[in-house]
């Protein structure tokens, strides 16, 4: 049987698939979007989609590539619509799910598409830009802000809202809201930053810097949601089976989704389309949703990764479904990482934020690798973790007794067995596993000076450059440590 690729013909055929398509298409231009990647499709693209489906932004996506190879095709073959599978655990209950998006109007091509890039900027309609261009992304480079296109991302924003200062003659009214999603802190505060940099160097001249700095808003932004890369076969063949057509676009996202903005009434009233969705969180300051998921979804990744990955087991979902594994991960988040988080944070709201957690790291469509969680181990302990654990000293005299198990596994983690072409590799039940940090050389040589596991773990924890503060002063803690280390080197537990 022939199966039909995923188009606006095919919907029509189908209305029972997408009803009001006409109109759903029919809708203006609202924003525009540098970036094709699947977080985007998957998070902002989402949200504009469900928001237009109930009738409240009424607008589209035109998206800007940055490069002529890859997808495009796909992207013209289908006239900009794709599926979305949403399948993970929500509340204890399974979902799975697929919608039809069809926000985005354009996708144009920065090498061959500059000039109707340009004209974008003439729209009064299109008030909002959206990036994601991974964390290199936002950089400050020395461009040519009169190529079509510039080279660098911000070189091609800079230049996008020079044309549309100069078309709009500078109006308060013709600004822009500015919203990047990449992955670093203060990501809208470095992409004004750099913006009004090439503005400066490229002497646009101070009506324009000025028209920059008071008339558009650059937010900060935190972006939350796992949206892998091209679903492998064995899914797109269920999901193509399933829906009775072929999409090429395809994406596959957990439940959870999460965007928090930096943002004021204004920035409110151009993002209407936060009203669809709980999911999209628009605040004058996001530092809360920083905390929570650096401290209970990251925090816990790191102190579980190594303790799990020990106990032979390989991806977090397998963790979940292990008793034990499953009890020491529940715990350490819940019960000694949520009451310690050294920002101001309702307990009810972490212990809330926790049990989502807990039910992405169930999801049964999702393969996280636990060694991959311990890439840079060293430095995700120390920024993640250990403000939590000064934090908690603050609160309690009492040792967190699953936070040094943790940490004892991860010390025995960076214990390595061999060092070969540059590369330190530890030892599990036999077989070789990589350790890739920064910091192997470090614990490859105070492993081989200490004389016993309570050297080692003096060491280790009064060293200040380390970790920024000597953590043998905490009460408790480095005895802790050492018990746990010695009880897992004898391999007499790992969890229990």
């Amino acid at each position: 049987m022939t199966v039909s690729q995923l188009s606006p013909e095919l919907l029509k055929q189908r209305p029972e698939l997408y009803p009001d398509l006409d109109k759903l298409l029919a809708l203006p231009e609202k924003i525009i979007q540098f970036g094709t990647g699947v977080l985007l499709r998957g998070l902002p693209d989402y949200f504009v989609n469900k928001a237009n489906q109930q009738n409240i932004f009424n607008g589209r996506i035109v998206v800007v590539k940055s490069t002529s190879q890859g997808s495009a095709d796909a992207f013209e073959t289908q006239k900009n619509i794709f599926s979305h599978g949403i399948r993970g655990i929500q509340n204890g209950e399974h979902i799975d799910e697929t919608v039809i998006n069809t926000a985005i109007s354009r996708t144009l091509s920065a090498s061959n598409h500059w000039a109707e890039i340009l004209e974008c900027a003439h729209n009064p309609e299109i008030q909002i830009v959206i990036s994601n261009t991974t964390e290199v992304g936002i950089q400050f480079v020395e461009d040519n802000l009169q190529a079509s296109p510039p080279t660098s991302f911000p070189g091609k924003l800079t230049a996008f809202l020079f044309e549309r200062f100069k078309a709009f003659q500078g109006t308060a009214e013709s600004g822009m809201v500015i919203v990047p999603t990449e992955l670093i802190v203060g990501n809208g505060t470095k992409l004004r930053e750099i913006v009004l940099k090439q503005a400066q160097e490229h002497n646009l001249g101070d009506d324009f810097i000025n028209w920059l700095e008071q008339h558009n808003q650059f937010c900060n932004s935190l972006v939350d949601r796992i949206v892998p890369g091209k679903p492998d076969a064995e899914t797109v063949a269920e999901l193509s089976e399933k829906s009775g057509y072929k999409d090429d676009l395809l994406i596959v996202s957990e439940v959870y989704s999460l965007w928090a903005i930096e943002g004021d009434a204004h920035v409110k009233s151009v993002l209407s389309f936060a009203q669809a969705d709980n999911g999209v969180v628009i605040e004058p300051n996001i530092d809360l949703f920083r905390e929570l998921k650096l401290r209970l979804l990251n925090g816990t990744h790191t102190l579980a990764s190594g303790l799990c990955f020990l106990h032979g087991l390989n991806t977090v979902r397998e963790s979940m479904e292990n008793p034990e594994t499953s009890e020491f991960i529940a715990g350490v988040m819940l019960k000694e990482l949520a009451p310690a988080i050294p920002y101001e944070v309702d307990p009810g709201r972490a212990q809330e934020f926790g049990n989502q957690v807990l039910d992405r790291f169930r999801n049964p469509f999702i393969r996280h690798q636990l060694i991959d969680i311990t890439v840079q181990y060293t430095a995700k302990m120390k920024m993640r973790n250990i403000p939590t654990l000064l934090n908690h000293y603050q609160k309690s005299s009492e040792v967190p007794v699953l936070f040094a198990k943790g940490f004892a596994a991860f010390l025995l983690f960076m214990k390595s067995t061999q060092f070969l072409e540059g590369i330190y590799s530890g030892e599990r039940n036999g077989e070789l596993y990589p350790i890739r940090c920064d910091s192997a050389a470090y614990f490859a040589e105070k492993w081989d000076a200490a004389e016993t596991l309570s050297e080692l773990v003096q060491k280790v924890l009064s060293d200040e450059s380390l970790w920024g503060a000597n953590l043998t002063s905490l009460p408790g803690f480095s005895n802790a440590v050492t018990e746990n280390l010695e009880l897992l080197s004898k391999k007499e537990t790992i969890i229990n």
